[in-house]
């Protein structure tokens, strides 16, 4: 029995009819055709512009970051892949094509204001990726419906996710890192970045935290305590000294925790790092709370006075009731806020102190609130953070007996008047010091720069002294600066041991990878280059026949010339 593919042509020729035109007659009815030309030229450019757009890697980004500098680290491990990927960082929203959000969920003002900016891009009609910790904590939100969202520890894969919304598609990465069942701090130290600041480096020394504070919506997208290993810090540490970096800040949701969860502690991390500070460079920790510092304190004080540490540590105390510390589950009493602050002004003097104290708080009375004005003026803070009490959907504080409105805000004033009625620095004129020049002012004219105890001193803006160690006579004082004057005979002093990058350029990029025999060489924020052999595209190339027909054209090309 025949199968289903025998035939009765015995071979290719046999399809061709007696009745079909020869090759000669094809060629001769050539010339009768006539060619139609392409009407409205235009709109073919509209269309290839359009087919365009649509290509991943080629859209300009506008990213907006609220909060902590744990976030604005974030932020910048982001900035640095898109560019590394061939997207466009942009400082101006209205040119770009998506708006990456990256939100905090601290207090409501800041949540309104990423709720608003959603809105806002949306009317706009710009692709948006949300980010950070109000849609990792609370992904259901309405308004976040049809959103793409980028977990906090899944900032590394910022580039697949804006790519499948720039498509048009929803995606949602918002699991947790683990390594044999351990959590992770996140993503790696190594990735690509944008420094907002190409002389400051944050390096994020672990997430989450060992607390269960009633009134904190951070802790339901930050999670439990999980820190880095010492070695890949001190390498982060060690990469960002060598593009030009004179200034490193460790940041988390709480640094004194550091360490316990991996069978280490915050002094070992800090000796080890100080190790790797060059002569000039400086090193600020970020914020620890009371109880995971008692522990620690005489190596702390011995930190603190190495001469490339600033002498400054960040020490919320909330309240000075212990009542209401109770309530809101802080783990400590007054009496431990005050051990650490007397012992650090004792061995670190002119230690800098600052603390963070809720308005307010659920269940708080008048004694409460007045023993908090007590310790503001015992203790003079130079630097206080004050905030008005706001209930965070979902905590156990938001569930409590409220505090009424008018009170809090009430006693929110009545607190920052205590604070404003002393001057920290008055007692400073005169003085000559040594002071690290790092940022530009908010109104553009003055250089930022801090001393030992990480007091800002504004000096003038001569290019000479961005990135350098300045010597300065104090001749002004106000409530949150003073004012420098550089000494004439003295020289600054570069503690950059390499050139700092250019605002904008991506950090931490190698020089060549190589995957499965394609080697990516390492792209900056305006260009990516693919090579495989000898061939070689460039963005501009992918930009103009897109991303499929490039690969398959240096593919092609690989083939010929290992065949010819």
């Amino acid at each position: 029995m025949p199968s289903s593919c025998d035939s009765l042509m015995e071979d290719i020729e046999d399809m061709v009819s007696s009745s079909d035109p020869t090759p000669h007659e094809r060629q001769s009815a050539r010339k009768s055709i006539i060619p139609r030309s392409r009407k409205k030229k235009e709109l073919l450019s509209d269309e290839e512009l359009q087919a365009d757009s649509l290509i991943p890697g080629t859209q300009k980004i506008w990213m907006k970051t609220w909060g902590c500098s744990h976030n604005n680290s974030d932020g910048e491990y982001m900035a640095g892949q898109l560019a590394a990927s061939g997207y466009k960082m942009t400082d101006d929203p209205t040119e770009a094509d998506v708006w990456l959000l990256n939100s905090c969920t601290v207090k409501n003002p800041a949540e309104d204001h990423f709720r608003n900016s959603i809105k806002k891009a949306q009317d706009q009609e710009k692709k948006v990726v949300v980010a950070g910790c109000v849609p990792q904590a609370q992904p259901r939100m309405d308004y976040l419906k049809g959103l793409s969202i980028i977990g906090v520890q899944q900032i590394d894969r910022v580039v697949e996710v804006v790519d499948e919304a720039v498509k048009g598609h929803s995606v949602r990465l918002l699991g947790q890192k683990k390594d044999g069942g351990r959590r992770l701090g996140g993503a790696r130290l190594d990735l690509p970045k944008i420094r907002k600041n190409p002389l400051i480096e944050i390096i994020s020394i672990n997430t989450g935290c060992l607390n269960a504070c009633t009134y904190c919506k951070t802790k339901h997208a930050r999670g439990d305590l999980a820190s880095y290993p010492i070695e890949e810090l001190v390498e982060r540490a060690r990469q960002s000294f060598q593009e030009g970096v004179c200034e490193i800040w460790l940041t988390s949701e709480d640094t004194g925790a550091y360490g316990r969860d991996i069978g280490t502690d915050l002094p070992t991390l800090l000796w080890r790092l100080v190790e790797e500070i060059p002569e000039g460079a400086m090193l600020r920790l970020g914020m620890t709370n009371p109880p995971y510092i008692l522990e620690h304190l005489e190596e702390m004080a011995k930190i603190l006075n190495h001469p490339r540490v600033y002498a400054f540590l960040h020490v919320p105390v909330q309240s000075a009731s212990d009542s209401v510390l109770m309530d809101m589950k802080r783990e400590y009493c007054i009496d431990d806020f005050k051990r650490v602050v007397d012992f650090l002004k004792e061995r670190v003097p002119g230690v800098t102190i600052a603390t963070d104290i809720i308005c307010g708080f659920p269940g708080e009375t008048e004694e409460d609130f007045q023993a908090t004005i007590d310790l503001v003026k015992a203790y003079r803070f130079p630097s206080l953070f004050i905030n008005q009490f706001y209930p965070r959907p979902g905590t156990p504080a938001a569930r409590m007996e409220q505090v009424a409105a008018h009170v809090k805000k009430q006693r929110t004033k009545e607190l920052s008047q205590v604070f404003h009625s002393y001057n920290p620095y008055d007692h400073k004129v005169g003085e000559r010091q040594h002071v690290l020049v790092t940022e530009e002012s908010f109104d553009s004219q003055y250089y930022v720069a801090h001393n030992k105890y990480y007091e800002q001193v504004l000096v003038p803006k001569r290019v000479e002294f961005k990135g350098k160690m300045i010597v300065v006579d104090i001749y002004e004082a106000g409530k949150h600066f003073m004012k420098g004057k550089p000494v004439e005979d003295s020289k600054p002093f570069t503690p950059s041991i390499a050139m700092p990058l250019q605002k904008g350029e991506v950090s931490g990029l190698l020089q060549e990878q190589k995957v499965n025999g394609v080697h990516v060489s390492a792209p900056t924020p305006s260009s990516c280059t693919f090579s495989i052999g000898s061939n070689t595209l460039d963005r501009e190339m992918l930009k103009k026949i897109g991303i499929g027909l490039a690969l398959a054209a240096v593919i092609l090309a690989y083939i010929a010339q290992k065949v010819y």
